[in-house]
């Protein structure tokens, strides 16, 4: 198979079409990519293949010949590692075929996991998305895609399928690590904003003056213009992005740190405060949950994250 730009006809296995796994699938199908679908709800894969196109197969071992590229929308390093090798997806890409791993990885296992692929003469690119379930729908995500040049050109218009802006951050391992400090500077808006809305309260202000007026001045992040009235203030804390996985961004971008030698002032102290509200509030939640467990730790006197 020569190196083609994966252009639209392409046949391109689609693993994963969980909260953002589907409606990034639906946007490929809608620009004219032949589409393989698979995810461990063999009844989801078929829902989605029956509303845009395409074919369900209820494992990854059953996808068939002559897939263009496979994209990997998995929670973290180990499932993708799983449905690659334990589950065989591997022996079944064609030599030239790539693998575009979107998920949130640790850099170095994404690293690992390129070595072996190019063994089979796969490549691969770690692209993994910003922008949420929102964004997913509307074909308007950021990508962060690392890899070798070639294999990353060969992927832009895929990519462009599912996303308005694409940023080349360099070798493979370097999407993944973009990620994982973005969301960590998400994390940490997240909470100055909540914790914003608490002092607040008790002064007298009311919330939604808080977020607008956060929203017109310096204040303003990701929370205070895409979470704090839709899904805190509301009530809803229905984002579609979950605590767990947080957490594990989080603990990336801390490990990262760790690796390269950085000391920090704030990585893992962040990390500290999220663990201890995901063992608190308990695993499955929305992030944006993070907000009430801000609230009754600030009304219990609790100096949260402090290791002292």
């Amino acid at each position: 198979m020569s190196a083609a730009v994966l252009a639209p006809g392409c046949t391109i296995g689609f693993v994963g079409l969980g909260n953002m796994g589907r409606p990034m699938a639906t946007r490929l199908a809608a620009a004219g990519y032949v589409m393989q679908l698979v995810d461990v709800r063999a009844d989801v894969a078929r829902e989605v293949a029956s509303e845009v196109g395409g074919s369900a197969v209820d494992s990854v071992a059953q996808m068939g010949p002559g897939l263009d590229a496979v994209i990997l929308m998995l929670p973290d390093g180990e499932a993708v590692r799983r449905v690659l090798e334990d589950d065989g997806l591997l022996q079944r890409l064609p030599r030239g075929s790539v693998v575009i791993d979107m998920g949130s990885c640790a850099p170095g296992g994404t690293v690992e996991l390129g070595e072996r692929l190019q063994e089979a003469g796969i490549q691969i690119v770690d692209a993994p998305v910003s922008g949420g379930v929102p964004r997913a729908r509307t074909g308007e995500l950021t990508i962060m895609a690392g890899g070798q040049p070639e294999a990353v050109e060969r992927c832009r218009p895929l990519l462009s399928a599912m996303g308005n802006r694409v940023f080349i951050t360099g070798p493979l391992g370097s999407g993944q690590a973009m990620k994982a400090l973005n969301n960590f500077v998400s994390a940490i808006g997240l909470v100055a904003a909540c914790e914003a809305v608490v002092i607040g309260r008790r002064f007298g202000l009311e919330p939604q003056i808080i977020a607008e007026v956060l929203n017109g001045s310096t204040g303003k992040n990701n929370t205070t213009e895409h979470k704090l009235r839709q899904f805190i203030l509301s009530g809803s804390y229905a984002s579609g992005f979950s605590l767990d996985l947080m957490v594990k961004d989080i603990g990336i971008a801390a490990s990262v740190a760790r690796e390269t030698g950085t000391p920090t002032v704030l990585a893992e102290r962040c990390l500290a405060l999220w663990q201890q509200a995901q063992e608190e509030l308990g695993r499955g939640r929305d992030h944006t949950e993070m907000a009430r467990w801000i609230e009754t730790a600030m009304q219990a006197g609790q100096h949260t994250g402090d290791e002292s």
